[in-house]
């Protein structure tokens, strides 16, 4: 019967405690060195929920997908045998 110790688990404990804590310190440094005086704040106006303030703008958001002008996918001209319409 294989004898069992206490050390046999702490190396990939104390691995995953040192990951996780780096993780959180980059996150902390990265929240703390971002430059935004105004969080922002949500607002809700009826069923719809907006932020109000912060940093983004509307020039920072990327185009939405009905200004832009692609060709549309032709449909597929496949049908299944033993369907109904």
């Amino acid at each position: 019967m294989p004898r069992l110790s206490t050390s046999s688990g702490t190396l990939p404990l104390v691995a995953g405690l040192t990951t996780a804590t780096a993780l959180c310190a980059v996150a902390v440094f990265t929240v703390v060195s971002s430059g935004c005086d105004d969080p922002g704040s949500y607002e809700t106006n009826g069923e719809a929920v907006r932020l109000v303030g912060g940093c983004v703008s509307r020039e920072d958001l990327p185009v939405s997908p009905d200004e832009v002008t692609t060709p549309a996918a032709p449909a597929p001209s496949w049908s299944v045998e033993g369907a109904k319409s």
